[in-house]
């Protein structure tokens, strides 16, 4: 008789013992999917910011920093009497940029440098005041009469220098497969919101090169690309047979879409009354070369190139009509996001297991 409880607990502690292992792994995955439901979700609602901030101030006026309050954008008695030039920081073909000063915070000064592209300088005001959204830098006053342009200071600058940046001490945390695809979705995010713009669909010419894309874009202090340059901005309305030409010169190289490249061969000369008009897939044949460069060659980059092969196939289409729309590729984007985040996820949890 004094053996059988001897022989039920030889029976019955080694079934518990594994029973108690799973129900701790299984609430350690649970626990796992919970966390990465909550990143994912937190990252989607970050990549699904809507085109209209609700933070933004009513049309006509502009909060800056930690101010609570609106102000109405300056106007030119405001900007010539309350605005510090500081030293130029940059130009252009159209305008002459400044760091600037008001009221103890940094601003920037756009001012028009060459009297004959004027009308790009009032068309680049009036897309930068219709097209207010956090894809867009933050307008803060204006000076039609004198060609004049307030915006927001982003210290970080222009997209130009994102590898430098991410050399930085400070943010070398950021240099990251993730990060950086980060960065590529802000990009087609803006490809996206000016193709569907409430100006109707807007295409983005001063898109001849990486180089001069690149310098379009601010990267901002929290890490988001914003467009930054809207002078070259013209309409396509398909209904009303309205497409268009980037310029009036020749365009040339592998970057530009093919329908931008003189098509009459080397024997005829260009001229710009042949030379066919195109739409808003010019700036989708670009979207492969612009994220190339956002990927760069970190740990992790080769992997996402990989899973938007396809995809980048697809925008390099010949054939304009072809080509994905920008939200196609920007819902590809994010699911490769999404993806790729649950894939560096998982394998913690299938060794738990």
């Amino acid at each position: 008789m004094e053996k059988k409880p001897h022989f039920v607990r030889r029976e019955f502690l080694p079934r518990e013992v594994p029973s108690i292992s799973l129900a701790l792994l299984l609430a350690a995955v649970l626990l796992l999917n919970v966390l990465l439901y909550l990143y994912l979700n937190k990252f989607s609602s970050s990549l699904g910011r809507v085109d209209t901030d609700p933070g933004l101030c009513p049309f006509g006026h502009f909060r800056l920093g930690a101010v609570k309050n609106c102000s109405p954008w300056l106007s030119c008695e405001a900007i010539n009497r309350e605005v510090r030039k500081l030293k130029c920081v940059g130009e252009g073909a159209v305008k002459k940029v400044f760091l600037s000063e008001w009221k103890e915070k940094k601003v920037v000064l756009s001012q028009l440098t060459n009297s004959e592209l004027k009308e790009d300088f009032l068309h680049g005001l009036k897309m930068l005041k219709a097209l207010q959204s956090k894809h867009v830098v933050r307008l803060l006053g204006y000076c039609e009469q004198e060609f004049t342009i307030l915006t927001e200071y982003h210290p970080l600058g222009s997209l130009r220098g994102l590898n430098e940046t991410l050399h930085i001490p400070k943010y070398k945390g950021m240099n990251t497969w993730h990060r950086r695809l980060m960065l590529a979705i802000d990009y087609v995010s803006v490809i996206r919101y000016l193709h569907s713009s409430p100006l109707g669909t807007l295409v983005m010419c001063d898109s001849n090169d990486l180089d001069k894309v690149l310098s379009q874009y601010l990267l901002t202090s929290d890490f988001h690309v914003l467009v930054n340059d809207l002078d070259a901005l013209p309409l396509v309305n398909r209904s009303a047979g309205m497409l268009v030409k980037c310029g009036h010169r020749e365009l040339r190289g592998e970057f530009v879409a093919p329908e931008q490249r003189w098509p009459y061969g080397e024997d005829v000369p260009f001229e710009d009354d042949l030379m066919p008009p195109y739409d808003e897939k010019t700036d989708i044949w670009k979207i492969p070369d612009v994220s190339d460069f956002f990927l760069g060659h970190v740990e992790g980059s080769d992997i996402v190139r990989l899973h938007l092969f396809d995809i980048h196939a697809a925008c390099k289409r010949k054939d304009p009509a072809e080509r994905p729309s920008a939200q196609d590729v920007l819902d590809t984007y994010r699911k490769v996001l999404t993806l790729l985040i649950r894939e560096a996820a998982m394998p913690g949890a299938r060794e738990m297991l």
